[in-house]
């Protein structure tokens, strides 16, 4: 059976607001069922292990779909995001996916992980498929491949974009911008519309604008794990 493996964020607070955040319910679910209705086995690990915490807009109104309320209502789904693996203790032998669902608490904890960028740089380096959507882009900044470039540098890419931010009144809270900070890795930063679906593969690397592009990155990347091995 194939295995993915999911990097969620420990990450709590909006910087010095004090305001509660986390990962993205809809980011994190989405995916999950799209792999294991498809027949994936999904692990779950976080930075630190044990239960992350969940933004908790992500869990209200519109936000509240449909995948976000069977997750919830799955004991074994809900008792492995309880105990999620950490990530330092996490081999990726043998993983197929690695994605990194979004929230902004990834936008502080993800980059700053050594051990999830060798974690990704691992799992590139074995044929995986890289995925990420919104901010969970953020942690792609942690990895370098053994040439020392950036696994983003010269490789098309999505992400939340400045105006996105900048419409949830964020764009002076987090720690950097997401768009510019790809950008300035290496990356190609592409954006669909405001709030819209958008997603792009670049070989293995598949990554998506907001949470609305949850669904169409894991078509994606079930698409990118079952073509021939590319770079």
């Amino acid at each position: 059976m194939p295995r993915a493996l999911f990097v969620l964020t420990s990450h709590a607070r909006l910087g010095d607001s004090g305001k509660p955040t986390g990962f993205y319910w809809e980011e994190l679910a989405t995916p999950y069922w799209a792999l294991s209705d498809a027949g994936w086995t999904v692990e779950l690990a976080s930075i630190n292990g044990g239960e992350p915490p969940a933004d908790p807009a992500s869990a209200e109104g519109d936000a509240l779909n449909d995948a976000v309320r069977r997750f919830m209502a799955d004991d074994a789904a809900m008792n492995r995001l309880r105990h999620t693996a950490k990530v330092e203790d996490v081999t990726v032998s043998g993983c197929d996916i690695v994605f990194l669902p979004g929230g902004h608490g990834t936008m502080w904890d993800l980059p700053q992980s050594a051990a999830l960028g060798r974690m990704l740089a691992d799992a590139w380096q074995a044929g995986a498929v890289i995925g990420a959507v919104c901010h969970g882009p953020a942690g792609l900044l942690a990895a370098r491949l053994p040439d020392g470039q950036a696994l983003v540098s010269g490789r098309r890419v999505a992400g939340f974009t400045n105006s996105e931010e900048d419409a949830v009144g964020l764009a002076d809270v987090v720690p950097f911008l997401l768009a510019d900070r790809l950008t300035a890795a290496g990356a190609e930063h592409h954006r669909g519309p405001d709030w819209q679906s958008f997603a792009i593969a670049d070989g293995r690397l598949v990554t998506g604008q907001n949470p609305a592009s949850s669904a169409e990155v894991a078509r994606l990347m079930l698409e990118a794990a079952h073509r021939p091995a590319m770079p």
